[in-house]
C-alpha cells in the first residue's frame, strides 16, 4: 500500500522477531502505523544467542550512531522485556545495570523520555519447559508500537451493538488492512450483521456502507447476544457503534437488502468490499424467494412486509459475491472475505475464482479438528465480459457437509455406545456362568 521494500535479513519460523533492513526510519513508522500484528520495531544495537556475544555485539555498534540519540540533552528510559519468562523489578534493573558501558549521560525520563531503549530476553514459546537462560538476547531503540492497541479498543466486551456472529476485532482490523483501507476509501459490507468490519475499516478512514437481508439485526430487534441482557437497548444500532469509536463521519448507512437480487445502479464502485458471508450454521443462509420458486411480485406490497425466504447456498453466495465485486469494484480494488471448509477436501481449485478478480492471498484459519476456513484476498485486474465465467463447480456446500458430519458422528457414538452395553452384558453373563460353575 506504500510501497515499501525491505530486504529481509532473519524471519524464523519458531520465534516472533523478524530482523529486516529498511532504507528509512520513516518507511518502519508507516508500517508501524497500520500494523496489527506487530508489537513494536526498535533500530537493532546488538544481538547475540548467549550474553558475552550479545555484549560484544552491542559495545561494537557504531558510537556515532548512539550519539544523536544518547546525549547530555536526551532524556532516556530502558525497557525490559521477556518472552515466556517473568523477572521482578530488582531483577530488571540489574540487567539494566550491566549497560553500564553505554554513552548515556542525559537524564532518567520513565515518563516521557527522548529516547526509550529496549532490551529483549527470549527463553522460546512453551511456557511449560522454560530454560535457564535465553535462546536470544536483543538490544536497540524503540522506534514505533504497532497498533495493537485497537483490538482492546474495539473488544466485544465494550461494544455497544453484537450478535450472534460480531467478527473479533484483530480479524475485523487484519481484513482492513487486507483490503488496503485508507482515509476517504468507499467500502461496502454486503452481510454487514451487526457491522464489525465496518467499524474496523473506519479506523483507517473508510467510508462506510453495508446491507443485509435480516430486517431484525439490522434495527436491534433480534435476541441480544450478550447473557445479561434481556432486551435491546434503544440505542443499540451499527450508527451507535460508529459513534462509541468517534467515527460517526464515516458512517454513511445501512440497507435492509437481498444480496442475490440487485439494487444498486450499474455504475456504482466502491473502493474494497469487506464481508463474511453466513456459512449457514449459526446464521441462516437466505435469500427472497418462495419454495415453489415463483417470481417475488412486488406491487402494492406494505411497507411492513416481509417476503418468504428460501435456502441460499454457499457455492450460489459466492457465484454472486464474485460476480458483484467483477461489476462493483474498481479497478485494482479488492475484495476480503472469509471462506468455510472441512480440512481433508481443501485443494486449491476449491477456491472459487472469476476471471476479472485475481487471489493475491490465501491463509487459514484453523476452527476445529475438522473444519476451518480461508481468508482470500481478490483483486479486480480488469472490467467485465459477456463471456467471463466463474470456476465454482468445485465448490462443496459446506452447511450439507457440516450437518451430515454432525450426523454421521451421532450416528457413530450411538453405535459405540450400543457396542459398550453389549460388551457389558456379556461380561456380566460371563461373571453369572463362572459363579454358577463354581
Amino acid at each position: 500500500m506504500y510501497d515499501i521494500s525491505l530486504k529481509t535479513i532473519v524471519r524464523p519460523e519458531n520465534n516472533p522477531y523478524w530482523i529486516v533492513e529498511s532504507i528509512s526510519e520513516a518507511a518502519i513508522k508507516k508500517i508501524a502505523s497500520r500494523s496489527i500484528s506487530l508489537r513494536s520495531c526498535i533500530e537493532l544495537w546488538g544481538n547475540g544467542g548467549n550474553q558475552q556475544d550479545f555484549h560484544k555485539s552491542v559495545k561494537l555498534y557504531p558510537q556515532e550512531n548512539m550519539t544523536p540519540y544518547l546525549n547530555p540533552e536526551k532524556s532516556f528510559k530502558v525497557i525490559v522485556e521477556t518472552f515466556c519468562k517473568h523477572f521482578t523489578q530488582d531483577e530488571k534493573i540489574k540487567k539494566i545495570e550491566s549497560f553500564s558501558y553505554l554513552p548515556t549521560e542525559g537524564p532518567v525520563n520513565l515518563k516521557n523520555p527522548d529516547t526509550t531503549l529496549m532490551y529483549i530476553e527470549y527463553y522460546g514459546l512453551d511456557p511449560n519447559t522454560i530454560p535457564e537462560k535465553p535462546y536470544q538476547y536483543f538490544f536497540g531503540r524503540l522506534i514505533a508500537d504497532g497498533q495493537r492497541q485497537l483490538i482492546r479498543k474495539l473488544s466485544l466486551k465494550t461494544r455497544t451493538f453484537i450478535g450472534n456472529t460480531s467478527m473479533d476485532p484483530q480479524l475485523s482490523l487484519l481484513m482492513a488492512n487486507q483490503a488496503q483501507v485508507q482515509d476517504g476509501d468507499l467500502i461496502l459490507d454486503p452481510f454487514v450483521g451487526s457491522g464489525s468490519l465496518l467499524v474496523a475499516a473506519s479506523q483507517f478512514g473508510g467510508y462506510a456502507l453495508g446491507t443485509d437481508i435480516d430486517y431484525l439485526m439490522l434495527h436491534a430487534r433480534t435476541r441480544p447476544s450478550r447473557i445479561s441482557q434481556k432486551t435491546r437497548g434503544k440505542d443499540e444500532s451499527i450508527a451507535s457503534n460508529m459513534k462509541q469509536y468517534g467515527t460517526s463521519s464515516y458512517y454513511l448507512d445501512v440497507l435492509v437488502s437481498d444480496f442475490s437480487l440487485p439494487v444498486w445502479r450499474s455504475d456504482m464502485r466502491v473502493d474494497a468490499i469487506i464481508t463474511d458471508p453466513p456459512y449457514g450454521i449459526r446464521e441462516a443462509t437466505e435469500r427472497v424467494g418462495t419454495a415453489k420458486r415463483q417470481p417475488v411480485i412486488e406491487p402494492h406490497r406494505i411497507a411492513t412486509h416481509i417476503p418468504s425466504k428460501i435456502d441460499y447456498g454457499l457455492p450460489q453466495i459466492f457465484g454472486d459475491l464474485l460476480t458483484f465485486a467483477a461489476n462493483h469494484l474498481k479497478i485494482n480494488g479488492r475484495l476480503v472475505c472469509w471462506f468455510p471448509l472441512f480440512r481433508e477436501h481443501y485443494a486449491d481449485d476449491q477456491i472459487p475464482l472469476h476471471p476479472c478478480l485475481k487471489v493475491i492471498a490465501n491463509s487459514e484459519q484453523i476452527l476445529s479438528r475438522y473444519t476451518s476456513r480461508r481468508l482470500l484476498t481478490y483483486k479486480k485486474i480488469r472490467d467485465p465480459q459477456e463471456d467471463d465465467t466463474i470456476n465454482d463447480s468445485n465448490i462443496l456446500d459446506f452447511r450439507e457437509q457440516y450437518f451430515g458430519q454432525r450426523d454421521e458422528s451421532r450416528k457413530e457414538r450411538r453405535m459405540q455406545r450400543a457396542e459398550k452395553r453389549a460388551k457389558n452384558k456379556e461380561n456380566w453373563e460371563k461373571g453369572i456362568r463362572e459363579k454358577t460353575d463354581r
